[in-house]
């Protein structure tokens, strides 16, 4: 029990939410389910403070494991605790969503009115373990759109599914949209948090300078510099030119230069904190990427600024203008080098599911001609960039249709981490060109997939592979999922077909992503007929289309 302020994120002290998270709701063991409420009088007259209550209990299902019937069973997945309190109207919302969310990988999001009040009901669904920290996300985000909660519950079910209910009010001084509209922005952003829910961007979510879409559109532009920030310079390209890289002493000398170059000129922790230093700039490089690839409702005859992903700006500069006010601002090259990647990033995205709302990671359909030609002198075809809350990974190939398997990186430390995540993108690279030179006899290309778990998220692999897995069908199979995804805008503008194979740490997760994706669409998981004879020894591919 503590006091709270209605429509306020506990910024700077406790953080109950991020407790209770963290203690009982990403439990890997035991399961809890939580009920939450507000007092409706304040602590004393002179306050606004009210009391804010949270009753966690260790769920003991009575049927902890439930047969493929019973899991579409409400009744027969509950705890008793749950059934004895639950009205009808409860049971047959939540019966719904759990059917729903048996049969997604993304999370199930509805929104409902409460009877003779203002109030509305936010229920999301979804597979308990696929992401982290997400009760304590959510409030962050209804409070950045000046709403407040009365009730709040989190149930839990022996099929797996977890369901977050919450009632939201709007807050008596607010200035924001009316509440429907709210609501609505509210549904399509939680997919968003659901996907990421901390970022190291979240202090300036909380304190309401930038929205969730910049703050996670921030946060992947700083995963992009970490490995594509061009931080050789002309001095390499020199050194490479009197160096014969066919001698093996000297491709040591260089490959050791660039590594070093790489590490010591911009770490993580200092390109993190240049983007941290410009978030108006943030901002103005969101707008510029939303306006490519947020496709407005039909309704909206023009192209808003205030529309659900909250772009709070009705200045939308050019490419040149962007960059000339970049380099006015920054105050140094570096600074400059870090927030120009962004337009990089930008300039070459051909499509993505950012505003898909049943997404679990975010994924990103490239063109790589960005990658410098002196470091990959070989062109690659194909680039998906995908993140999730578990991992970061890339796939790539080297002609349109190529054939390769994904596979799993673990790391022993944090310095192990740390070794990887610097090596990941290069790695990745040159396994796909390894497969493109064993295919050369075929007439298929070689690709490679690589998935880098994180470094507290070792134990997460299978949910990690289909997460990648199902990102990145997002943005193959677009419109053929009617009611679920919505358009994207498809810069690319050809189908593509990915050959997955099995590769370290995936052999086991194979048989899910081929039926997978014959769930996710009529053209997805079908064997394509081999153009040549399967050399002695390879392994069986996966076809996703």
């Amino acid at each position: 029990m503590h006091t709270s302020t209605p429509g306020v994120s506990q910024i700077g002290g406790p953080q109950y939410e991020k407790i209770v998270d963290e203690k009982f709701l990403n439990s890997n063991s035991d399961v809890y389910r939580l009920e939450s409420f507000r007092s409706t009088g304040t602590v004393s007259s002179s306050s606004s403070s009210q009391l804010r209550c949270y009753f966690i209990a260790k769920v003991v299902f009575p049927n902890p494991e439930p047969t493929p019937e019973q899991c579409r069973d409400i009744k027969a997945v509950s705890d008793e605790s749950f059934m004895n309190r639950a009205t009808e109207n409860t049971i047959a919302i939540y019966q719904r969503v759990i059917n729903n969310a048996l049969v997604r990988t993304g999370p199930v999001i509805e929104a409902f009115g409460v009877d003779g009040s203002q109030e509305k009901r936010l229920v999301i669904g979804y597979k308990r373990g696929t992401t982290q920290n997400f009760f304590s996300a959510l409030s962050d985000l209804y409070h950045y759109y000046d709403l407040y909660s009365t009730r709040k519950y989190v149930e839990q079910f022996s099929n797996g599914i977890t369901i977050v209910s919450l009632y939201l009010n709007r807050l008596a001084d607010s200035k924001q949209p009316p509440i429907d509209h709210t609501i609505t922005q509210v549904l399509k952003e939680a997919s968003l948090i659901y996907c990421l829910p901390t970022t190291p961007l979240q202090g300036f979510f909380k304190t309401n300078e930038l929205s969730v879409q910049e703050t996670i559109y921030g946060y992947i532009g700083w995963i992009f510099a970490q490995h594509f920030l061009n931080r050789l310079g002309s001095e390499f390209s020199t050194l490479l030119k009197i160096l014969d890289r066919s001698n093996p002493a000297h491709a040591e000398v260089i490959s050791k230069i660039k590594k070093r170059l790489r590490q010591e000129t911009f770490t993580r922790d200092y390109i993190l904190d240049i983007i941290k230093s410009y978030p108006e700039l943030i901002k103005l490089l969101y707008v510029n990427f939303a306006m490519v690839h947020y496709i407005v409702p039909e309704e909206n005859s023009l192209r808003p600024t205030l529309s659900y992903q909250r772009i709070r700006t009705e200045t939308v500069m050019t490419e040149e203008e962007l960059l000339a006010k970049i380099r006015k601002d920054t105050s140094n090259a570096h600074e400059c080098m870090v927030l120009e990647s962004f337009l990089t990033f930008n300039k070459h995205v051909l499509k993505t599911n950012f505003y898909q709302p049943t997404k679990v990671a975010i994924s990103f359909r490239m063109n790589p001609d960005f990658l410098p030609t002196i470091e990959y002198s070989n062109k690659l075809y194909g680039m998906f960039f995908i993140i999730g809350s578990e991992f970061r990974g890339f796939h790539l190939r080297f002609r349109d249709v190529a054939r390769g398997g994904i596979r799993v990186i673990r790391s022993r430390n944090r310095e192990a981490y740390s070794i990887n995540l610097r090596s990941l993108f290069d790695e990745n690279y040159a396994l796909a060109a390894t497969q493109q030179r064993k295919n050369k006899d075929i007439p298929e290309g070689g690709s490679k997939g690589t998935i880098l778990l994180d470094n507290d998220k070792q134990d997460k692999a299978s949910v990690a592979f289909e997460k990648y897995v199902d990102a990145i069908l997002d943005l193959l199979i677009i419109g053929q999922s009617p009611g679920i995804k919505e358009k994207i805008v498809d810069l690319h503008g050809k189908p593509e077909i990915l050959f997955f194979g099995p590769d370290e740490g995936t052999a086991d997760f194979m048989d899910w992503a081929s039926s997978h994706a014959r769930e996710r669409g009529p053209r997805s998981g079908r064997p394509s007929p081999p153009a040549s004879p399967k050399p002695l020894g390879a392994s069986p591919m996966i076809s996703l289309a």
